[in-house]
């Protein structure tokens, strides 16, 4: 495999980089039905990936607004990761908009 343009600091396999590239490529095209299905494929074989989960979070907050989804996933990502300043700030800004009785 050619050098990375950028750090696997999620050490990410050449099939996960792939899947997650066509799964952001589909949501630039606004293909969100499409987008969601690769995400949520790729999460049932890896629960824990965080790039995955980050990606569900926007897919859903920011594209479909469905934020209380959005903070569901972000919070996945704190939990593994609690020092995730991007899933951190996500979730504050979904929070915003969700109605918790």
């Amino acid at each position: 495999m050619s050098e990375l343009p950028f750090k696997n600091t999620y050490r990410l396999t050449p099939g996960q980089l792939e899947a997650l590239d066509e799964a952001e490529e589909l949501m630039e095209k606004h293909d969100l039905n499409a987008a969601e299905e690769a995400l949520l494929r790729m999460l049932e074989e890896d629960p824990l990936c965080i790039p995955v989960l980050n990606n569900l979070g926007h897919l859903y907050g920011k594209l479909l607004s469905e934020f209380e989804k959005a903070v569901e996933y972000y919070e996945k990502v704190l939990e593994l990761e609690p020092d995730n300043a991007w899933a951190r700030d996500q979730r504050r800004r979904y929070q915003r908009y969700c109605s918790y009785d």
